[in-house]
C-alpha cells in the first residue's frame, strides 16, 4: 500500500518520459543459492554488442542517431514496422491502458531493441508484448 501511495505521487507526464518501468522482486534463498547455469555477463555483453552493431548500421545515414532510443517519430515509422498481430496487440494495449502517444512510440523503440537483441530483423508480437510489460508502472 505504501509503495502504491508513493508511486501515485509521481506525475503521469514525468513517468511517461521514462522508457522502462520495471519492478525487480527480491530473490528467495533457493534462487540465491542455486547452482543453475544462467547467461553470463560476457554472453549478455556479446548480445548487447551485436544489437548495437545492428543499430549503428541501421542509422548510418543519420550521424546524430546511434541507437534506437534516439529515433524521432519519422524514424520510428520507418524502422519499427509491425505485422498485423503486433499492431493488434499494441492497439489493444494503448486502448486498455490509456497510453499516450509518447508511450506508444517508446514501446515501439523498446520492441525494436528487443528484436535487435533477439537478432530479428522484424518486430514480432512477442517483442511488443515484452516492451509493454516494461511500461507496467505507468
Amino acid at each position: 500500500m505504501q509503495i502504491h501511495k508513493y508511486e501515485s505521487r509521481i506525475s503521469g507526464p514525468l513517468l511517461d518520459r521514462i522508457d522502462i518501468h520495471l519492478e525487480v522482486p527480491a530473490l528467495n534463498y533457493n534462487e540465491i543459492s542455486s547452482n543453475e547455469q544462467t547467461e553470463t555477463s560476457l554472453q549478455v555483453k556479446a548480445r548487447v554488442d551485436a544489437a548495437r552493431t545492428i543499430q549503428k548500421k541501421r542509422f548510418g545515414d543519420w550521424p546524430a542517431v546511434y541507437c534506437n532510443s534516439q529515433m524521432n517519430s519519422r524514424q520510428v515509422e520507418q524502422f519499427c514496422k509491425t505485422d498485423a498481430a503486433s499492431s493488434a496487440l499494441l492497439e489493444k494495449s494503448v486502448d486498455r491502458l490509456g497510453l499516450s502517444a509518447r508511450a506508444y512510440h517508446r514501446i515501439l523503440k523498446i520492441a525494436r531493441t528487443i528484436a535487435d537483441m533477439d537478432g530479428r530483423e522484424s518486430i514480432g508480437a512477442n517483442h511488443i508484448a515484452e516492451a509493454i510489460q516494461y511500461r507496467r508502472l505507468a
